[in-house]
């Protein structure tokens, strides 16, 4: 009949079927956190982790640091043989050393070399949160400090990426020897006259926060990062105040001199292939 044939057909939401579901790679899609946009995967690796929507920065692990700033095929690691021990007999904490080594294909939370970007020859340490969440013990202690030093024997500038949740605890007071241990090797480098850029990444706090990643000769931060010694929520019972919604992020560090710059990681590179540029004196570092 005609009323059948104009008639409003009622529309059903198709549901796909578990072999449809299957056909979709996993990890095709990745919604952002800060912005919720679901965007390709793929693409957000080819805008070096950020957001192509808020700017967002996703956390990056060492290796695509590396290939985000180094000069193809340039870097080369040192110290990569270090490994940690239990020198407190800490219940269970090789185990967890150990899952985190076949989980991230690292032996520790930092890797350290030497490197070009845009030609300039650098030292190199980038920290790596996957890796027991970035915490500092004694062998992240030790392959900054070694790091510095190589930096100065070669006369080359010193570059950091922090990315910690603090002291590892595992350790005890060992863990907070290193903040000594890292703070005093800079110390005698930048008494030397050598180049020290610190580079906050999120998150940063805790230990390293108060130590090696405050004390570049310039201290820059990635958008949004979370930068700061104690969290929120113990210093605002300690002081009895409600805190500022953005305190502890990199634009709220800015906004009190406490950075010299929030740095996009989009022109990380280049920025820092001027700074180098500058300290450069008749054909060397510095």
């Amino acid at each position: 009949m005609l009323k059948d044939i104009f008639a409003k057909k009622k529309k059903y939401a198709t549901i796909p079927s578990e072999h449809d579901k299957n056909d979709v790679p996993e990890g095709i899609l990745t919604k952002c956190p800060k912005c919720k946009k679901i965007i390709y995967t793929k693409e957000i690796y080819k805008n070096k982790k950020v957001c192509l929507q808020c700017g967002y920065h996703h956390p990056m692990n060492a290796a695509e640091r590396i290939e985000c700033l180094a000069d193809e095929g340039s870097f080369k690691e040192f110290n990569q043989h270090l490994t940690s021990e239990n020198p407190l007999d800490f219940p269970d904490y090789l185990e967890k050393v150990e899952k985190d080594k076949k989980k991230t294909g690292l032996n520790e939370a930092v890797v350290t070399g030497i490197c070009e970007i845009d030609g300039h020859d650098a030292v190199l340490a980038i920290m790596d949160s996957t890796f027991r969440m970035g915490s500092m013990g004694s062998v992240v202690g030790e392959k900054i400090a070694e790091a510095v030093r190589t930096a100065e024997e070669r006369g080359l500038p010193f570059i950091i990426f922090t990315a910690s949740g603090g002291a590892r605890m595992q350790e005890g007071v060992l863990s907070l020897m290193q903040m000594a241990k890292t703070s005093t090797a800079l110390k005698r480098f930048s008494d030397k006259g050598g180049l020290i850029i610190s580079m906050m990444t999120h998150p940063t706090t805790g230990g390293v926060s108060a130590s090696f990643a405050s004390l570049g000769d310039y201290n820059f931060a990635e958008p949004g990062a979370l930068i700061g010694f104690a969290g929120r929520r113990i210093i605002e019972q300690t002081i009895r105040e409600k805190l500022p919604e953005d305190f502890q992020t990199a634009e709220f560090l800015m906004e009190h001199g406490q950075l010299d710059q929030v740095i996009s990681r989009l022109d990380m590179k280049e920025k820092l292939s001027v700074l180098l540029s500058l300290h450069k004196k008749g054909g060397e570092s510095w």
